[in-house]
Order: C-alpha cells, then sequence, then structure tokens
C-alpha cells in the first residue's frame, strides 16, 4: 500500500504558492521557489533535505538516525530529534554509508554520545519540529528546541558552511564526531585542534563504499575559548589531538543571545592540505549570507534549462502540486554524479593514486543500474556536459582501474552490489547524441573488455556469470543468483556494445554481439510467455511462481519478480511482442500485468508503488507503461502514465512511492510529465506518452545542440484531457507514437492536441 498521509508543506513553499493565483505571469517567482527538498524524505525515498549544489562534492545534511533501510540517507520526516549535520549523504540510496564529519552545536552539559531517539536527554541529540525546518535549493535551517539554538548549513561544490546562533550561555559548545557514520564501520580516524580556529582531520570507514577516507579542515569565525578530545568514554579537557577508533573534538564558547559562530568545512578525499586548499578556494571571508545567495542563484540557473508553464496559470491545487513536484524531481536529478576532484584538479583514482583531471572534471558515484535507465538520458538532453565528463570520466576509471565500474561506483572503488554492464549504455546513448568528444577507440576497448572477459576473484569487476552466459546463451540459476535479470540485462548491453562497434568500424564485433543480444529468448518460457529460470541442464525451474520475489539463492530476478522483469527487453521491443504472438496477445499481456492482483509471495522493501504487479517504486519497471506505443495501442501509455503521475507522486515529504535512487525516480517524472521517455537509451528514439503542461520550454547547451531551445505545446490540456488527439513537429503531422532525438538537436515545436477520450486511431502501425 503506497503511503497516503498528508503533510503540511514547508512555510516557505506555502506562502509561494498562496502568492502564485494570478499565473504563470507572477514574474518575481523563480524555478527555486518551486522546489520542496522535503519531498522523499518520508515513506520509502530516501532522500535529504540539506543544502547540496548541483553534482556538489558536499551535502551537508541534518540526521536523525543512522539505524534501518528507511534512514539510509540519515534523516527520515518522522523522527522529532537530530543527532547533527554531517557533510556527505547520497540521494534514495537503497544502502546506507556517509554521513562523515558530524558537526553539533550545544549547550550545558558535555555529552560526546548522541543518545537514542526515544531518550534524547541521554545524549547530544536535540528535539526539533517540522514547524522550525527550511528547506531551500542551497539551504537548510532548523532550531535545535533543548538548546535554543538556530542552525543554518549552506555550501559551496566543496566546503560545507554552518551557522549556528546561541542563546545566552557559558558552556556553549561545537561537537565534532569523528566516530559517526550512516550504517558504516569507522575504522579509524585523526581530529587536530591546530589553532584556536582551526580543526582538521580525517576519517576512515568500511560500508557500502568498502573502502572510504574523509579529509577535512574547519575554520571558525570566532576563536574558541577552550577545547578538547574525547576517546571511548575518557574526555580529555585541554588536549589538541586524537587518533584512532570513537573520537571526536570539542570547542567551548561563552556566548550572549542570539551570537553566531560560522564554521567553514572544505572536505577532500585526497588529503588535509588539499581540504583545506578547497576550503580556502572556494570561500573567503565570513559571509554565510552570500554563500546561501550565491547557492540559489547557481539551482536558479541549473533549474532554468527546463521552463514549465501553465497559461491559465496555477491557481488550483493540482497545478501548484504538479510544479513543485516537477522541479523538485528536477533538482533531485541534478544532484549526482558528484564531484570527486579537488578545486585544483587532484583526485584520488580507482588505483588509489592521486591524479590531475585533464580535458574533463572528474565525478564519482554512478549507480548505474538505476540511472541508466532515465537520469543519465536527462543529463544528456539538458545537461550534456556533465555526460561528457562523465564518460571521460569512466574512460579514465577503466585506464586507472583496469575495467569499467560495474554495477556501481562510489568514491574511489568498486562495488558488487546490484547487476548489469551499463556504462555502455551511458557511452553509447552520449554517442549517439552527438556528445562525441571523447576517445571512442579507448571507450569501445573497455566496453569490450567487460563484455568479453572474467576478472578472476572480483565479482565487483565485468559481469558476473560472463563464462556460463557465454557457454550457454543465458545465466543458470543454479550456477550464480539473479540469473534472469542478468541475462536479460546483458543481452541489451550487448546490444549497446554492437551499436557502439559498429560506430568504430568493427564489423565482426558488431554481427557477434547483436547475434548475442538475443539471448534474451533462451529465458522465456513458451507456456507462460515470460521470463523463466533455467538450470545448466536446459530444465526450467519448478515450481515456478510468477509472482514470487526470492532471496538468497531463490534470488532468480533482481528486486522483482517475473512478471515485473520480462519486459526488460529494450533492445528488441518487436522481438518481445512476437514471442508472445503479436501485438493483440502482447496488450492482453500487458494488461494482466497492470490489473492482477497487488499481491506478491514474499518482499523486498524496494517492491512499491504496486498497479497489478507493475511496480512503480523500483528500477525494472519504468520503461513499461510506454511498450504500449510500440503494439498498437498508445493510449493505455498515455493513461497510465497520468494515472502514476498523478497517484504515485506529489509535493508531501511523502511523495515518492519509492527510493530516489540517485535521480532515477525523479528523471521519470520530469520526462513523462513533459510527455515522452527514453525507452531505450542508447537509441535516438523518445517514446510519446501524456504531457501534463501547457507549455515547456527545453534551453539547449549550443555547445552541443544546433538550436538554443526545443518547446512543447499542449493545447487543450488539463488533469481531465490525458489522451492525445494528435500531435504534430512543426505544424507536420506526427503519426507514430514517438520522434527522434534529432528533433530536439534542431530545435523543433512538438505540439499535443489533447482529449478526455482516447483516439485510438492515432500512433497505429
Amino acid at each position: 500500500m503506497i503511503n497516503t498521509k498528508i503533510h503540511i508543506l514547508q512555510p516557505l513553499l506555502v506562502v509561494i504558492i498562496a502568492t502564485s493565483l494570478s499565473g504563470y505571469g507572477c514574474r518575481d517567482l523563480k524555478p527555486v521557489d518551486f522546489v520542496n527538498p522535503m519531498i522523499g524524505t518520508d515513506y520509502h525515498g530516501h532522500t535529504f533535505p540539506g543544502a547540496v549544489l548541483p553534482a556538489g562534492m558536499v551535502q551537508l545534511s541534518p540526521e536523525t538516525d543512522i539505524n534501518g533501510w528507511d534512514w539510509c540517507s540519515g534523516y527520515h520526516y518522522s523522527d522529532s530529534s537530530i543527532m547533527g549535520f554531517s557533510h556527505l549523504h547520497r540521494s534514495g540510496m537503497g544502502a546506507g554509508d556517509w554521513g562523515d564529519i558530524l558537526i553539533m552545536p550545544v549547550t550545558g552539559d558535555l555529552k560526546i554520545v548522541p543518545g537514542k531517539k526515544s531518550n534524547p536527554d541521554e545524549g547530544y541529540r536535540s528535539r526539533f519540529s517540522h514547524d522550525d525546518e527550511i528547506a531551500t535549493p542551497g539551504y537548510y535551517a532548523v532550531t535545535l528546541k533543548d538548546y535554543n539554538i538556530k542552525a543554518e548549513l549552506t555550501v559551496t561544490n566543496r566546503t560545507g558552511y554552518h551557522k549556528y546562533t546561541f542563546p545566552e550561555s557559558a558552556s556553549s559548545r561545537i561537537l565534532i564526531d569523528m566516530k559517526h557514520g550512516i550504517r558504516d564501520s569507522c575504522t579509524g580516524a585523526m581530529v587536530k585542534i591546530v589553532n584556536d580556529r582551526e580543526i582538521e582531520g580525517y576519517r576512515m570507514s568500511i560500508g557500502f563504499v568498502k573502502k572510504q577516507t574523509v579529509y577535512f579542515c574547519a575554520q571558525f569565525s570566532k576563536p574558541f575559548k577552550s577545547f578538547g578530545t574525547w576517546k571511548g568514554n575518557d574526555i580529555n579537557h585541554g588536549s589538541s589531538e586524537e587518533s584512532g577508533y570513537g573520537i571526536g573534538a570539542f570547542v567551548n564558547y561563552n556566548t550572549k543571545e542570539n551570537e553566531s559562530v560560522e564554521i567553514k568545512v572544505g572536505i577532500s578525499y585526497t588529503s588535509i592540505d588539499q581540504a583545506r586548499l578547497n576550503l580556502q578556494a572556494e570561500s573567503s571571508g565570513w559571509q554565510f549570507d552570500k554563500i546561501r545567495n550565491q547557492a540559489e542563484k547557481i539551482w536558479n540557473d541549473e533549474l532554468g534549462r527546463i521552463k514549465v508553464e501553465f497559461t491559465a496559470g496555477i491557481n488550483d491545487e493540482y497545478r501548484k502540486d504538479k510544479m513543485i513536484t516537477f522541479y523538485t524531481a528536477l533538482y533531485h536529478s541534478l544532484l549526482f554524479p558528484a564531484l570527486f576532484a579537488d578545486a585544483d584538479g587532484k583526485y584520488i583514482g580507482l588505483d588509489d593514486q592521486v591524479h590531475q583531471e585533464n580535458d574533463f572534471t572528474y565525478h564519482s558515484d554512478f549507480s548505474l543500474w538505476d540511472t541508466f535507465r532515465a537520469e543519465m538520458p536527462l543529463l544528456t538532453l539538458i545537461k550534456p556536459v556533465l555526460s561528457l565528463n562523465s564518460v571521460r570520466t569512466m574512460i579514465a576509471q577503466y585506464e586507472q582501474g583496469g575495467w569499467l565500474p560495474t554495477p556501481q561506483q562510489f568514491g574511489n572503488c568498486y562495488t558488487n552490489d546490484m547487476i548489469g554492464d551499463h556504462p555502455v549504455v551511458v557511452i553509447l546513448d552520449a554517442w549517439m547524441k552527438g556528445i562525441n568528444n571523447f576517445d571512442v577507440e579507448k571507450a569501445y576497448e573497455a566496453v569490450r573488455k567487460n563484455a568479453m572477459e572474467k576478472p578472476v576473484g572480483h565479482r565487483s569487476r565485468g559481469r558476473v556469470g560472463l563464462d556460463y552466459y557465454k557457454k550457454f546463451g543465458y545465466i543458470p540459476y543454479d550456477k550464480e543468483r539473479e540469473s534472469v535479470s542478468r541475462t536479460l540485462e546483458y543481452a541489451y548491453n550487448d546490444w549497446c556494445v554492437a551499436q557502439l562497434a559498429k560506430a568504430v568500424g568493427k564489423t565482426d564485433d558488431y554481427e557477434m554481439f547483436l547475434n548475442r543480444s538475443a539471448c534474451y529468448r533462451n529465458l522465456f518460457d513458451p507456456l507462460t510467455g515470460l521470463a523463466r529460470p533455467k538450470d545448466s541442464t536446459g530444465a526450467w525451474l519448478e515450481p515456478f511462481i510468477p509472482t514470487f520475489i526470492g532471496q538468497g539463492k531463490e534470488r532468480h530476478y533482481t528486486e522483482a519478480n517475473a512478471w515485473q522483469y520480462s519486459w526488460f527487453v529494450p533492445h528488441d521491443i518487436k522481438g518481445l511482442i512476437d514471442i508472445e504472438g503479436g501485438n493483440e496477445r502482447f496488450i492482453s499481456k500487458l494488461d494482466t500485468l497492470f490489473t492482477m492482483s497487488s499481491e506478491v509471495q514474499s518482499t523486498v522493501s524496494d517492491v512499491t508503488g504496486m498497479i497489478g504487479q507493475y511496480a512503480h517504486g523500483n528500477e525494472p519497471s519504468h520503461h513499461t507503461i510506454y511498450l504500449y506505443n510500440y503494439a498498437g495501442a498508445p493510449w493505455k501509455t498515455q493513461e497510465l502514465a497520468r494515472q502514476v503521475m498523478d497517484s504515485l507522486y506529489h509535493s508531501q515529504p511523502d511523495g515518492l512511492c519509492g527510493n530516489e535512487d540517485m535521480g532515477q525516480m525523479s528523471a521519470w517524472f520530469v520526462f513523462s510529465s513533459m510527455g515522452f521517455y527514453p525507452v531505450t537509451p542508447g537509441q535516438n528514439i523518445y517514446a510519446l506518452g501524456s504531457p501534463v503542461f501547457d507549455k515547456i520550454t527545453i534551453n539547449l547547451d549550443k555547445n552541443f545542440y544546433n538550436a538554443d531551445k526545443f518547446t512543447i505545446e499542449t493545447r487543450n490540456n488539463s488533469r481531465e484531457n490525458k489522451y492525445i488527439q494528435s500531435v504534430s513537429l512543426n505544424g507536420k503531422p506526427l503519426t507514430d507514437p514517438w520522434f527522434d532525438h534529432s528533433e530536439i538537436r534542431n530545435g523543433s515545436t512538438l505540439r499535443f492536441e489533447m482529449g478526455p477520450e482516447p483516439n485510438k486511431q492515432w500512433g497505429q502501425r
């Protein structure tokens, strides 16, 4: 069941909405005014509300808990106490980590543990109220009720900027807890009080990221009255340095009423000196409000890449909700991949050596099992320079670490979480869409190695189960977990490799990988019409329960079941339709997916947002609604796309029906609300759906595109008028339910005519 409880919007957003009744002509309103960073902090969204810049290294945000699946970001809206503000977070992750370098302002007795949510008084955490929170792009504020301290946060790319306004107290202090992290294990740390205004140190940890060291340099606007450190339960007043596990530092102040102390914290993955350099390069003096205003401007410029409009204004609840939902989704889509290099271009590579950026900006945090679907194609569309830097980063990672970052890459290490070989999708999608200023020969060398070679002793590199895939044409369930999902995703990956081989003139490779891309057929059971596990003898799994979501050795599908994964053949939709027996039977099968019971056998937390067996809360389902377009029933795509946008997304804290997953959940909404979706990344085709807004202007980067904008106009648009009556491109009728990326490249105008009933003749093939 989807959590449908309603929360009160943040005060700032309430004011904004209240002033927006005269239409979009309110020119004082900016894109940032429609962003609510609280969206996704409730239910299973796993987002964080704190301060961050687009693709910024630092994500400075409050933490309410570090235990449990719904606290992977360190914050959940259901909580009522805060344990501090740390500098690194990930948006919508299904695995906890980060939360490094926690700072907490307090008054009163010195406490060196946060304490439990059930009893905040036993530690340094403080109660708070959502009524006292403000969350906007690049800024977060809250009142810590137990201490009567106002906390304010803002950021530059590599620096967290704190402002704490204290009451009158002779026991005001600021804590730095070096043990603290989100569901990871601190393996060592150091903290050093350099002088009466500066503290430096580092924290090492093992968690989702198998090895991570975060360095920091913190500078304070006012000198400390006194200071000390702790280790374990031992408090050492006057001590200036501590190292080991379970350590921290504190500084003391005498404060007057409403006296503020500001802190600038430079972060680096390279060294303390580089953290200090980052701090010095990005902020001078003590100008919190200037930095905050700068952050807002940066966000406004970024969000302004897409302008959405209702010609009649946003004078009803539906339109207000959609404006906030859209711009918040766009905001979430622009958070990652994150900067990983220092201000001077130095970064730690996958070979654990320090490297220097040359002709690109190095990024990290490629959650590619999630983001190859819509998040990365969205960046290709609206921020091609980030797409280019991502491709160049992947090539550098291959050169330094020997393999492309599959299936996920965070920090300066590979991970063995999730499946697939999706760097090739990102590389191909960029190349096909004209973002080709990279070494394509080297890129092809890298993707071919991933597709052909099995690393010895490393499940975090290359393709797990590749030897079985090459031998049998599928991965047997008695040899590898998640065998069906791996087979289907490798088949799609092979199609992508084939297209890149063709681009570089590797004809033999093209034919080989194209043939391999048909391997998905080997797991389609003619009896059920579903992708079904098969063992190494060729025998089907018995018993076969299509709604079963397995774990351990019974995990044959990745966070899904047969009904949810059997539609993942994005590279050969016609072939998938043929397997089902043609358009009519394919449509009937899709109808069954969306109308059957939502009950599943066993479960995983990610399988949420159910419509029948369709699970919008998890990524394998995200393209499925658009498959009706390819079988002659595009009106059903339009109907379901609106249903999902209207029922599973909204502008309250529980406005996401599942994990944000590093921007993928939000990118789906951004694309779908504009009226189109990239069903097959790596192919220049967008499938049409049902646009929400009356007018959309995508401002294009002329360094990569031939025009400065692509325009979408929707006539006779309303909540009820969700069905396409006709479509035109530059005044010419469009009869297919899709269009080519070249139309965007050349700056066309896409115009929809909508109505309350489906036009079942439009889009027929």
